[in-house]
């Protein structure tokens, strides 16, 4: 038996008690960043100062994540996966305590990037451990059920922050962290299985330098741009910092030893697809989340509690479909399954783009849960494709590429159709709106919401587009061999 990469399928590991071991990792890094998120305003109220500093405390920890998942993601192909995520979550629940006991907005910011850390280590690594653990047989489901956490931080994290700032003061949203981490340690150390990568490996230092300087100079690009535009030579000059490096980081890799990215896997042109296409749905996700909170409070009147259970509709919808698609796609593939997700997201989206002034709840629940139910269809099969391309040996770079397209997606959505649908408000008033596009009419809000939306259509359609040229590619491709046998070509034993 190889030692080094042991099967899965072949020894006794228990598997459920490894899904939940991560799954704790899972839920505490996303229940963490929807309470901090509802806690903002408490926080510059608290420390008196402005929101565009408080801003930070989710900008500090996005974008540290965000430039290390492939770091993390190297370094545990390298030294083996379950040290580096028990690490995560020493980290993260570490930096929780640290948050907790913040005497100043700075040092809060400091704390978050400490917290960001064990973030990195724990969302990068995930994927990989359970896609190591889990037959091929079972990722899907197994995949889906991680989705399944995801969608339950995402949906309690409001609420137990809303519980929390109500009774006690803002320090707990960060203590409450320290019980899940450790007892979400307790069971990684206890029943996820060490593995023992291959030794003789070098880490990629000029390639992970030149990678972190390109997503670095790219999300600071991106946030400046969106808050005081993107013709700003301060922000093209980001932007053309972060293409120049991303080019450097190519040519590093491609004469590389040991790289920080195989390059080869993006030979295949599925795998690349798979990436762009989970790209383009956090995209689209993100910048539509990020709009309705302003919608359903400053154009329809909800109060917090009201708009916490309309955005819950999505989250809870992808929760129940994703562990469903994940099993469906063990059974009949991941291509149709992502691709009929893709389209019911086409569906939805143009559906929230009929948004008015007079949409009832009921109205905005039936646009939403095509969203969360085409979400759930789309990512299981989508990310089990992604990491059953990867080799064993490169579990932990996919893994680490599969959560770079989430954040950086989210990121991405956030800074482009935030600055869209202010632009467009502008545009509708034929003048900067004085205070923020949130101080816009709220006709012109929401006429400039339905065009932000329609960009988010598009944005999906060339996703779905490209996920039905990946099906079709796939079909073709098995043809010949499906044909071999009645051409009186019998296949080898073990074919």
């Amino acid at each position: 038996m190889d030692r080094t990469n042991p099967n899965p399928e072949s020894r006794p590991v228990r598997k459920w008690t490894v899904m939940a071991a991560v799954a704790m990792g899972i839920f505490l890094a996303t229940i963490d960043g929807s309470i901090v998120n509802v806690a903002l305003p408490t926080l510059v109220r608290t420390f008196n100062t402005e929101f565009a500093i408080v801003q930070w405390v989710v900008l500090g920890y996005l974008l540290t994540v965000t430039t290390l998942l492939l770091s993390v993601g190297r370094l545990a192909d390298m030294f083996g996966k379950k040290r580096l995520y028990a690490g995560g979550l020493v980290v993260f629940t570490a930096g929780s305590v640290l948050c907790g006991l913040a005497f100043s907005i700075y040092s809060l910011i400091a704390f978050r990037v400490v917290q960001a850390l064990g973030g990195a280590m724990m969302m990068a690594l995930g994927p990989a451990i359970i896609t190591e653990t889990f037959p091929a047989s079972e990722r899907g489901k197994a995949l889906g059920i991680s989705g399944l956490m995801v969608s339950l931080g995402v949906i309690a994290g409001p609420t137990l922050g809303g519980l929390i700032l109500q009774s006690l003061t803002w320090h707990w949203i960060f203590f409450v962290n320290l019980p899940v981490g450790i007892l979400g340690l307790f069971l990684v150390l206890r029943f996820v299985p060490a593995t023992r990568p291959a030794g003789g490996q070098r880490f990629d230092l000029p390639g992970a330098a030149a990678l972190f300087i390109c997503l670095s100079t790219f999300l600071l690009g991106l946030t400046l741009g969106q808050r005081s535009g993107f013709d700003r030579p301060s922000v093209e000059g980001l932007l053309a910092a972060a293409a120049a490096f991303l080019a450097l980081f190519i040519a590093i890799e491609r004469k590389a030893s040991h790289p920080m990215i195989d390059l080869s896997l993006f030979r295949s042109g599925l795998f690349s697809i798979n990436l762009i296409t989970g790209f383009l749905t956090f995209v689209s996700s993100a910048g539509v989340l990020m709009l309705m909170p302003f919608y359903l409070e400053n154009v329809l009147g909800y109060g917090p509690r009201s708009v916490g259970m309309l955005l819950a509709v999505l989250p809870i919808a992808l929760g129940i479909t994703a562990p469903i698609a994940g099993s469906l796609s063990d059974r009949f593939g991941t291509r149709p399954l992502a691709a009929i997700g893709l389209g019911v997201l086409v569906v939805g989206y143009l559906a929230v783009s009929t948004l008015s002034l007079d949409t009832t709840p009921l109205g905005y629940i039936l646009r939403f849960l095509p969203i969360g139910i085409g979400a759930g269809l789309f990512q299981s099969p989508n990310n089990s494709a992604v990491m059953g391309a990867a080799p064993r040996n490169r579990l932990g770079i996919a893994s680490g590429l599969l959560a770079l397209t989430r954040t950086l997606g989210q990121i991405t959505g956030i800074a482009i159709l935030g600055a869209l649908w202010s632009s467009r408000a502008g545009q509708y008033t034929g003048s900067v709106v004085e205070g923020g596009v949130t101080n816009a009419p709220k006709a012109v809000q929401v006429a400039a919401l339905n065009d932000t939306t329609l960009v988010i259509v598009g944005i999906i359609s060339v996703a779905f587009l490209l996920s039905l040229w990946a099906l079709i590619q796939e079909r073709r491709s098995r043809r010949p061999a499906a044909a071999e046998p009645a051409a009186g070509n019998p296949p080898a034993p073990g074919d």
